[in-house]
């Protein structure tokens, strides 16, 4: 999945979280979703691809194991602040963005890939390490030859309605997140 598309899902699933329980996403809920949507990735790109540190795109952060221990961080970090929900929206944003990493090559390619989720027990897959610009030269690559086939069109035409739908929801929701940004800037200014 692409990064707008972590978020999106995450957001999502977290939104409708919060209204089964008849209440809106925070700032910090919503920015802990965002954040944490995006994390595996953020810890296991530059890792791999950059510093050839872990064996894959797909290892150190894209483990249930990390997950694990991001999500009781946060509920030690919770209970210490009393930020509410925080450990609900880790959990919601990890989660959705290793589910996602499990639904997308299956849409797009019919393949179920699984065992990253269990790394180190189960080893990164073969081939997977390689230089960061060429390999995002390759998966954008790949991405536009998909992009020209129908289920690729329909696969887009998805995205979009998802990011809309997405977008829709948090703009309803308030912004969440925002008011952070804004007071942030307002006090920089003063």
């Amino acid at each position: 999945m692409w990064p707008w598309d972590h978020v999106a899902v995450a957001y999502l699933a977290y939104a409708a979280y919060t209204r089964v329980r008849g209440r809106r996403p925070s700032d910090a809920a919503a920015l802990a979703v965002f954040a944490t949507a995006l994390a595996p990735d953020v810890i296991d790109k530059p890792l791999s691809w950059w510093l050839a540190v872990l064996p894959s795109g797909r290892s150190l952060g894209h483990s249930l194991f990390t997950c694990a221990a991001v999500v009781a961080a946060a509920g030690v970090l919770q209970a210490r602040t009393r930020i509410a929900g925080l450990t609900p929206a880790v959990t919601v944003g990890y989660l959705s963005h290793l589910l996602g990493d499990v639904a997308y090559p299956l849409v797009t390619d019919g393949e179920l890939r699984v065992g990253f989720l269990l790394w180190p027990l189960v080893p990164a897959a073969p081939g997977e390490v390689s230089s960061a610009f060429g390999h995002l030269g390759e998966l954008f690559a790949a991405f536009l030859a998909y992009l020209a086939t129908p289920a690729g069109v329909a696969y887009l035409l998805a995205d979009l309605l998802l990011l809309v739908v997405a977008l829709t929801v948090w703009i309803s929701d308030g912004a969440p997140g925002t008011r952070w940004i804004r007071s942030s800037d307002d006090n920089r200014r003063g």
